[in-house]
């Protein structure tokens, strides 16, 4: 699981800071989640290449969260895209991008598929054989989602020693594979946990930006293993929270903790810090493993 940072900053972009968006590489996948002002640059700058993205998730319509995405839709139509793209954001949004593209006689040459929510419980909206993702209802001043990813258990690993001594056959390693017993060459039935190894512990991702402090969102996140919160204030801010519905990087590290969460990644900073050290030390006050969103940095989680 690789976690790209394009942009990881509240409000309006300025020349040395990008709104929010992020790249997630989970089993084959390159989920773009947000696409604030900038994205496609960003993409270009990390060498992201644009026909990988199939599917976009926009966590609500203010503008440092969506603004690039008109932008980009219509950059995959001047590249000849044939693939189909899927959009999934708070209804309303096939609405306005559809009238940009209209206005401007720029009608994508693929398909556009949009996913409208407004749904406010938990609920799956992506799913295929190795992944599926599903929303977390946040507690911001216009309707506005997070989203989980969580990779499904994949296939049995196989002990090849194990398996070249008894016998089998390669035409058989897919059922092992698959957790299948098999007849070894000779005839034997083997079983298959004594030929093959569990697999990896399957990975998850929560996206949590942006909302005020809810501990409604503890359930549906328990256990992650990474956890983005938004951390827009810090606690010398922590009036401006109620009016602008958002957290402090100590609200955010009491939702990792409640939630068991593996890791904590802090983002959505605004801007009227000088850096990102005191956002760390006031998280690590409550919950230990912290790391710090910066734009154009990765994460990798194996």
């Amino acid at each position: 699981m690789r976690l790209t940072i394009l942009g990881c900053h509240s409000a309006t972009p300025r020349t040395n800071t990008n709104p929010t968006s992020q790249v997630l590489e989970l089993k084959n996948h390159m989920f773009l989640i947000d696409c604030g002002e900038g994205t496609q640059v960003e993409l270009r700058r990390h060498k992201i290449k644009f026909s990988r993205i199939k599917h976009i998730f926009i966590s609500h319509l203010h503008g440092d969260h969506y603004f690039g995405l008109v932008g980009l839709v219509s950059t995959f139509r001047l590249l000849s895209r044939e693939n189909e793209l899927h959009i999934y954001g708070p209804k309303g949004i096939k609405e306005v991008i559809t009238l940009q593209l209209k206005l401007s006689d720029s009608w994508t040459n693929y398909p556009l598929i949009f996913h409208e929510l407004q749904s406010k419980e938990s609920q799956l909206i992506f799913e295929d054989d190795k992944v599926e993702v599903h929303t977390i209802p946040l507690k911001h001043r216009i309707y506005t989602n997070g989203f989980l990813f969580k990779e499904k258990i994949g296939e049995r690993k196989l002990d090849i020693n194990a398996v070249q001594k008894a016998n089998i056959d390669k035409a058989y390693f897919r059922k092992l594979k698959q957790g299948a017993d098999v007849f070894s060459e000779n005839g034997k039935l083997i079983k298959n946990n004594a030929v093959t190894l569990d697999p990896n512990p399957p990975k998850s991702y929560a996206y949590c930006s942006d909302t005020a402090y809810d501990e409604s969102i503890v359930p549906i996140i328990k256990n992650t293993d990474v956890l983005y919160h938004e951390s827009t204030f810090l606690n010398v801010n922590e009036d401006l929270c109620d009016l602008t519905k958002h957290s402090t990087a100590e609200q955010a590290a009491t939702i990792a903790r409640k939630a068991d969460v593996k890791t904590l990644i802090l983002g959505h900073y605004s801007t009227r810090y000088n850096g990102y050290d005191l956002f760390k030390k006031e998280a690590k006050q409550v919950f230990d493993n912290v790391l710090l969103a910066q734009d154009g940095r990765s994460f990798e989680f194996s």
